[in-house]
């Protein structure tokens, strides 16, 4: 299949950092046809062989196992080109256009790895010069827009230019292997369904920790903040995939369907809910792994009076027949004590205890990184006799050895589907919308609010009213169980 990948932004820090990479190792692995091109456009004059210098200089930074050798990067380095583009003028479009044209390749993969704000005008510009055919698509990159009106002006401007089946709006999350894992897990499997309601689980807990501060993006973040940068998008989706109903087919539209339905079913917030059910902090001076670091204020490029939250932790229901009463709890932050993702599904007791001593509930652990796998937590006896006291074990599957052979990366995976027209794990616009508007009564309470967000030691896990959130109801984080 001959193919042009068109990176706009392609000297850009997601261009060397994410893509690349992911275009190399799909290129290791054969799955990128020989007869492709990835064309990089930017702003600065450089040749094919000074952008190549370029990325192979920067592929210093990736992690060893997936560095190429000599010999692979020079056979690599034969799909990458550069094209001078400023993207303001329309005569540079037309350039771009008739590069293209004189190859006219089978897929055309418009990938808008620029600042969203850019968004518009690009989508604009692509359809008056006619980069918009049947054989084009176009990728856009979170965040998509910083609020539901913008991300509805991006919506309207990509919508001018492209149908829906043409726009991938890309949430790296929903590539990962374990989420979709997530998904054969539900459906590939009868085990589960007759437990996935409300009648056997108590309560959904989704985490996404990091252990970094937001470290020279401080003028970035600060315009962003936690709530936009991983619950609209990456802890929604991963919502969506858990509550949704079994799609009745495979395809994408079956499957965004179910999803569209669950946010729509989420109990909408209110000024009183949100100071009730949505907990905002901001990590100060703290110790992370022996080391002391700074508080969020003391970053590069930060306001001395932000009131951006690195932290948000709340609780949400899904108003429906499966999952009424159930809670879900979302939580995320920065300089939290460990990197990592996981989703826990704890189980309702047993309703009439006969063992003698403690017991637990039943529990399942959906690790999302840094390892992929599952845990079952189940309860045994410890002795021989009937009647000893219980005790937790787990069932533990990892998926690094139950799948020896080398996983494919999130981004190389969503990189190989827009190349393919597989649209499953791309987000789609009313999908976008509906998870905006769910969030901006939050947006606008704390605009409201002049106390701020609760400020949280560096190395914890968050501010005390995160645990206090949960405890409401009897449960407790994971980590604190």
């Amino acid at each position: 299949m001959a193919f042009d990948l068109v990176l706009f932004g392609g000297t850009g820090d997601l261009a060397w950092r994410k893509l690349m990479p992911a275009l190399f190792q799909a290129f290791r692995h054969g799955k990128l046809p020989a007869d492709g091109r990835i064309i990089a456009v930017a702003r600065d004059a450089r040749t094919d062989a000074q952008y190549r210098a370029l990325i192979r200089e920067k592929f210093a930074d990736v992690e060893e196992a997936k560095q190429p050798s000599p010999e692979e990067f020079e056979r690599f380095a034969g799909l990458l080109h550069y094209q001078r583009m400023d993207l303001s003028r329309p005569e540079d479009y037309l350039a771009l256009k008739a590069t293209l044209d004189a190859r006219a390749a089978n897929t055309v993969v418009l990938y808008l790895a620029t600042s969203p704000h850019l968004f518009t005008g690009i989508c604009e510009q692509l359809g008056r010069c006619g980069l918009n055919g049947p054989q084009v698509r176009v990728v856009l990159e979170k965040p998509l827009g910083h609020d539901l009106q913008s991300a509805r002006a991006i919506n309207r401007a990509v919508r001018a230019a492209f149908s829906e089946q043409q726009a991938l709006r890309i949430d790296h999350y929903l590539g990962k292997p374990a989420v979709q894992n997530l998904m054969a897990l539900r459906f590939g499997n009868a085990l589960f369904e007759p437990l996935w309601r409300r009648e056997s689980i108590a309560n959904i807990q989704i985490t996404l920790a990091e252990r970094i501060g937001v470290g020279t993006r401080g003028d970035y973040y600060d315009q962003t903040g936690a709530l936009r940068d991983m619950v609209q998008n990456h802890a929604l989706q991963l919502l969506t995939m858990l509550a949704m109903e079994p799609p009745s087919t495979s395809d994408a539209d079956a499957i965004r369907d179910e999803k569209l339905k669950v946010l729509k079913s989420l109990r909408p917030f209110t000024p009183e809910t949100v100071a009730r059910d949505v907990v905002r902090g901001q990590y100060r001076a703290g110790v992370i792994e022996g080391q002391r670091v700074a508080g969020y204020l003391e970053e590069q490029k930060v306001p001395a009076d932000s009131r951006c939250e690195t932290f948000v932790a709340l609780r949400t229901e899904v108003q429906n027949w499966r999952w009424a009463g159930v809670p879900f709890y979302l939580r995320t932050g920065k300089r939290l004590p460990s990197r990592e993702a996981h989703i826990v599904v704890n189980f309702r007791e047993v309703p009439h205890p006969i063992f003698a001593g403690a017991s637990r509930a039943n529990k399942l652990v959906i690790k999302l990184q840094p390892e992929d796998g599952l845990e079952l937590h189940l309860m045994a006896a410890q002795g021989a006799r009937s009647g000893d006291q219980l005790a937790p074990v787990k069932l533990d599957l990892d998926f690094d050895k139950a799948f020896p052979a080398e996983r494919v990366g999130a981004y190389e995976r969503l990189l190989m589907d827009a190349l393919a027209g597989r649209l499953n794990l791309f987000v789609r616009s009313d999908e976008q919308e509906q998870a905006w508007a769910w969030v901006m009564p939050v947006l606008q309470a704390w605009a409201a609010d002049p106390a701020g967000p609760r400020p949280y030691a560096a190395g914890s896990w968050g501010p005390p009213a995160s645990s206090a959130l949960i405890a409401r109801e009897g449960f407790v984080w994971d980590e604190e169980s």
